[in-house]
């Protein structure tokens, strides 16, 4: 027996040489599979909602409406703005409410709160000049010249952390209708170009399928530099329906390289009525997930909190504001 010991070694070599090349593959196919080590996907090539949920925020007007009502002993309402606030939604950066030199605080309270909840923050991010233009209920906006320094103290907050912004809602869309194009291409390309390199995942504005053509706003979409962030969003603050609006989503990924793109589905559970601001019979769209259908559809998400005003129209408070009558409206629809 000893002296077949020598012969039997090489065989028990080669066995435990051939496991350890199969579990050193192993585990490169698995770190290839999660992404993981020199596998791991940039902040771009990420769909942050199908990695965490989303951040629900405490303060929203929303979450202060629900606190309102129960201390009025409006339990009815109470109730009712409790379970919209539970839902998560965007938060709207505005340089009205968060100026430069303030703004970035307030984001990093946000990234930080959020990534200790394990979650993910959806930032949008509304301070264009002369921002909404063809509408006017939310116009204003910073000059020139302080726009992009806001955006820059955004990004810096939010660089080390797992968070998604929506850029500008309307600005492309509007930007011929309103003759801002060259100003609002310049702008948007250097706040697309400041975002993408804090790394920061970031879906740029692109209106929806009930307003301007897809080949226009590819166009536009193509010079400021889409290819440079995850996607586009559709419908923010609108009321086309999802089945609309992937459709046209699609067609617009397809012309920018095949971008990926989120769907703002907060107020489209009845579908467009032709009129955007405060239109009436209304409902909730489905509530925020992420999508992997093999389509470039990241996610629905409530961009638009769908319980704010969309501005001074069929009876509404200034855009931006919380109004009951129209969240009970919305709630009640859907």
């Amino acid at each position: 027996m000893p002296s077949d010991a020598p012969s039997r070694l090489p065989r028990v070599l080669l066995v435990v040489a051939v496991a350890l090349v199969a579990a050193l593959v192993a585990g490169v196919l698995v770190a290839r599979a999660q992404h993981l080590g020199p596998w791991e996907l940039g902040p771009q090539e990420r769909n942050r909602f199908a990695e965490q949920p989303q951040y629900v925020d405490p303060s929203s007007r929303t979450a202060q409406a629900a606190e309102q009502a129960e201390a009025d002993g409006r339990s009815e309402e109470a109730a009712v703005f409790a379970e919209l606030a539970a839902v998560p939604q965007g938060i709207w950066l505005t340089p009205e409410e968060r100026p430069l030199g303030e703004v970035g605080g307030y984001v990093a309270g946000i990234v930080t709160a959020a990534d200790e909840a394990g979650r993910v923050p959806l930032l949008v991010v509304y301070g264009i000049p002369d921002r909404d233009c063809s509408g006017g209920f939310s116009s204003g906006g910073l000059d020139a010249s302080t726009y992009v320094p806001w955006v820059e103290e955004i990004a810096a907050a939010a660089t080390t952390y797992a968070a998604a912004v929506v850029l500008e809602p309307d600005a492309l869309a509007s930007a011929v209708e309103c003759d801002r194009r060259e100003e609002r291409v310049d702008l948007l390309s250097q706040a697309v170009g400041v975002l993408a390199d804090a790394g920061v995942t970031t879906y740029v504005d692109g209106g929806h399928s009930g307003w301007v053509p897809a080949k226009q706003v590819a166009a536009l979409l193509r010079e400021v530099g889409v290819e440079r962030v995850r996607g586009f969003a559709t419908n923010v603050s609108n009321y086309q329906t999802d089945r609309d609006e992937v459709v046209w989503a699609e067609r617009l990924s397809e012309l920018v390289g095949g971008a990926h793109y989120v769907v703002d589905s907060g107020r489209n559970g009845v579908g467009s009525l032709e009129e955007w601001c405060n239109p009436p019979g209304q409902a909730l769209g489905q509530e925020p997930g992420y999508v992997d259908d093999g389509t470039g559809l990241d996610a629905y998400l409530w961009i638009k909190p769908p319980g704010e005003s969309d501005g001074e129209c069929n009876g509404g408070p200034p855009a931006g504001e919380f109004w009951p009558q129209r969240a009970m409206e919305l709630s009640a629809g859907s």
